[in-house]
């Protein structure tokens, strides 16, 4: 692993990132309650969460992604959580332990290349986030009272919001700044 070192412009771009997915958390809440109010009145509420969890793991791969350093998609879910926390989300103090959630489940994808390989890394974020996201919400919302049929279509359904928005939207992101040149300096 090389380019451990920190210097000020990724700690300002850690921190814009996580701000404007803060922003973006934030928004997604009256979305997420309208999604689940449309899905209650047809039996399928449990879906909501899982439908629209990938937007809320965005910022962990994006920052991983881009900056390239241990820790990022951690710090990155954290600032977010806290943003949308602060702005006044429906979920309060609560938004810290989702984001400290989220942002553990997505690091470990790029922990199991031992931080070598990103891109192979951001694959396996939307795979370890689904698992750690999916074990957390199956203690903490009584998952385990769904037959097991349900909880795969839940788990399959969880995994390809988090493997587009996170994947899939991150890895478009992150090429088109690459094509912007933005990231680059001339001390790269």
């Amino acid at each position: 692993m090389k380019n451990t070192q920190w210097k000020l412009r990724d700690a300002i771009l850690l921190a814009l990132i996580g701000i404007i997915f803060s922003v973006i958390y934030f928004l997604m809440d009256p979305m997420y309650q309208i999604i689940s109010g449309a899905l209650t009145t047809v039996g399928l509420q449990a879906f909501a969460g899982e439908l629209t969890i990938g937007v809320w793991m965005m910022a962990g791969p994006l920052a991983a992604y881009v900056l390239k350093k241990p820790g990022t998609a951690l710090l990155a879910e954290m600032i977010g959580a806290a943003g949308e926390m602060f702005l006044g989300g429906y979920w309060g103090v609560a938004t810290l332990l989702a984001g400290l959630i989220q942002g553990a489940g997505s690091e470990l994808g790029f922990t199991l290349t031992a931080y070598k390989n990103w891109k192979l890394g951001l694959w396996l974020s939307t795979l370890t986030g689904t698992v750690v996201t999916f074990g957390w919400q199956y203690l903490q919302s009584g998952f385990g009272n769904y037959h097991f049929g349900m909880l795969l279509l839940l788990f399959a359904v969880r995994y390809l919001s988090i493997f587009f928005f996170a994947g899939v939207l991150v890895n478009w992101i992150e090429k088109l700044l690459d094509r912007s040149k933005f990231l680059c300096t001339d001390n790269d």
